[in-house]
């Protein structure tokens, strides 16, 4: 009788901090150079854990990473899923890591764990955090507890969701956290425990190897509806406007946003980064009522990079109004 292939931990690289070695132009500085096999040689055989095997999909600072990068890494996420892979870390720059594991979460329906991770210190630097986040990462992908979670970010010795974590310092160790929720576990004594569980898993997206590059625009103390009138003489495929506290922009700014939203898709998301849009609370013009009746999408618990990366993918899914209205209102 055939025996079933034995489990094993995929590692799919990328570049970032955690693959940086002294650069190629000198002066101190570092860039994305070491290969997957090189990470994994860096931490040895962990006890207790699958099979561990790694591949580089790609060496690039995360910054220059896209969505049709994260698209296709999707797929291969699967390919090794496929072929018995019980787990799937990803490394790569923490620039955009958010970004990439919200992604992921969109366009993955697997129970098997996929993990992403990074650094936020070098391995040339004392104290460079990259061994410990990748063995973490490894321990929670292996882990039957991290089954059915959504892609996981996992950073610190914390488990994150990838709907709710954000980089909330540029460059600490303790960079990655969940404002809204907390973290959904943590890893103790090479131990994953998982104390939280989502109660519903995002909506699963098609990737149609297209997605528009939507601008987010910031609202700040004085700002006029200026910044909007490039937009309605040259409309992009969609906007995120990110609006002051639970949904806000000055009242200067509302009829320009009126005419984008009877346009294209305009969503509302809080610049806070954190809590929810409200639908029904205030009044005055620039309010969230106001805005949500000229039209406008409110983006609920996503910030607005999430919710920019949400409203890509479902462009690129050629969704129409009421599609990206029902999506949003997940969340």
């Amino acid at each position: 009788m055939t025996q079933p292939p034995d489990p094993f931990v995929m590692i799919l690289t990328l570049g970032g901090t955690i693959a940086s070695m002294p650069s190629r132009a000198g002066a101190d500085l570092v860039e994305p150079l070491l290969t997957a096999d090189d990470l994994l040689a860096s931490i040895g055989r962990p006890d207790g854990i699958a099979a561990l095997r790694a591949e580089r999909i790609l060496s690039l600072p995360s910054g220059d990473l896209s969505f049709a990068d994260i698209g296709a890494l999707a797929q291969r996420v699967r390919e090794v899923i496929d072929q018995d892979a019980c787990g799937v870390v990803i490394t790569q720059g923490t620039d955009t890591l958010e970004e990439t594991a919200f992604q992921l979460d969109l366009l993955l329906d697997v129970s098997q764990p996929v993990v992403v991770t990074g650094a936020l210190r070098n391995p040339t630097l004392p104290g460079a955090d990259g061994g410990a986040n990748l063995l973490a990462a490894i321990r929670v992908a292996g882990a039957p507890a991290a089954k059915g979670l959504g892609v996981l970010v996992v950073m610190n010795d914390e488990v994150h969701a990838a709907r709710f974590v954000r980089k909330i310092h540029s460059y600490k160790p303790s960079a990655f956290a969940s404002p809204a929720a907390g973290p959904l576990g943590w890893i103790a004594e090479d131990r994953v425990r998982i104390a939280l569980r989502p109660a519903q898993a995002s909506p699963t997206l098609s990737w149609r190897e297209n997605a528009p590059d939507i601008p987010i625009m910031t609202m700040g103390l004085s700002t006029t509806a200026e910044i909007f009138r490039p937009l309605l003489s040259n409309p992009p495929a969609g906007i995120v406007i990110a609006g002051f506290g639970a949904g806000h922009t000055p009242s200067g700014t509302v009829e320009a946003i009126g005419a984008l939203a009877s346009k294209i898709p305009v969503v509302l998301a809080s610049r806070t980064g954190s809590g929810e849009v409200f639908s029904r609370t205030y009044g005055y013009p620039g309010s969230e009522s106001d805005l949500l009746g000229r039209g406008c999408i409110g983006a609920g618990e996503l910030d607005p990079l999430k919710a920019r990366m949400l409203l890509a993918l479902l462009l690129g899914e050629g969704a129409d109004q009421n599609r990206i209205r029902q999506a949003f209102a997940h969340y």
